[in-house]
């Protein structure tokens, strides 16, 4: 296979749909002559025109409400949300309508759009632009909510949401654009609500997710030289949530803890812990201890926003403590 860019990746899943199905369209800011705040959609306005990939006005809200009412009316948008943090202009065209029209409207409709966003730290670019609010839209029912990790997932990924007839939040992390990954150049999808297993072992279970697993298999690999054999689990996709592929593991090692960057009070890391506890709890040694960013807005400063967030120190510091006990 072919070693590309996340962003290229992204690329090729939306033009290949947009080929696949005439339905399909972009529309978000600075989408088309542009080519996206992060480059992913850089040539596609010139291959497919100003009807297929608009830029529209700087309103969240405008793109979201025009979205759903075109996913319900036949369509099948691909909205772009510069910055998750900009979401929050939006969250009533996304929750009140978006989410809930499928259910009630009794069927009668769908709402195949896909929300593509960006969330996450790292480019010392402050508070209002380096949010994880994954945990607020997982929380709405009617939604589906995808966070990959790697250029392979992030393409099949993309591609199934697009597929699918329910709004999906598709969020990228901002430091993973320039990430390199193996993709193949035939076609193929992964299916959403499904886990991956990244790495085997067999010590303690390390779940994580979009750029934490990134962190999270620097510290098995770390830990490796010490004897520690980490299982390192990638979600992919937050909701639905592979519950499943989570317990085999847990029952494998005995031992879990939970690495996300957003902030850990009422994080997607309590979430998971809980549902551990409530369906593997017999299989648990030791319990489950999550790894969070920290309760503060995010620091400009990048110094302060290292710290602000979970580091390959601190997954190796709780996997020891779990392993300890």
């Amino acid at each position: 296979m072919r070693e590309i860019y996340y962003r290229q990746a992204l690329s090729e899943a939306l033009s290949e749909e947009m080929e696949r199905d005439e339905r399909v369209f972009l529309m978000g800011e600075d989408i088309g002559v542009y080519g996206g705040a992060y480059g992913v959609t850089r040539g596609l306005y010139e291959k497919f025109g100003e009807e297929r990939v608009r830029d529209t006005a700087i309103s969240e809200a405008a793109i979201a409400g025009a979205a759903a009412g075109a996913a319900m009316t036949g369509m099948r948008p691909v909205a772009e949300i510069m910055y998750i943090d900009f979401s929050t202009i939006a969250t009533d065209q996304i929750i009140n309508i978006a989410a809930k029209n499928r259910y009630m409207f009794g069927g009668k409709t769908t709402v195949p759009l896909v929300i593509r966003t960006e969330g996450g730290t790292g480019r010392g670019i402050a508070a209002h632009h380096s949010q994880s609010l994954e945990a607020w839209y997982v929380h709405i029912p009617g939604l589906y909510v995808v966070m990959p990790s790697t250029p392979y997932d992030a393409k099949g990924l993309l591609k199934s949401s697009i597929r699918n007839d329910n709004p999906v939040i598709f969020i990228e992390h901002k430091m993973l654009y320039g990430t390199k990954g193996l993709v193949p150049e035939e076609e193929y999808t992964v299916p959403l609500g499904v886990a991956d297993v990244k790495r085997e072992g067999g010590d303690i279970t390390i779940i994580a997710y979009s750029k934490m697993v990134q962190v999270a298999l620097s510290a098995a690999d770390e830990l490796t030289r010490e004897g520690i054999e980490c299982e390192v689990i990638d979600l992919r996709t937050l909701k639905p949530l592979d519950i499943e592929t989570i317990l085999e593991s847990v029952k494998k090692t005995g031992k879990a803890i939970i690495v996300s960057e957003a902030c850990k009070t009422g994080g997607v890391t309590g979430e998971v812990a809980s549902q551990i506890m409530e369906m593997g709890f017999d299989y648990l040694d030791a319990p489950v201890i999550r790894v969070a960013g920290a309760d503060v807005p995010i620091p400009m400063s990048p110094a302060l926003e290292e710290v602000a967030i979970p580091q390959v120190s601190d997954i190796v510091e709780a996997v020891k403590e779990v392993i300890a006990r």
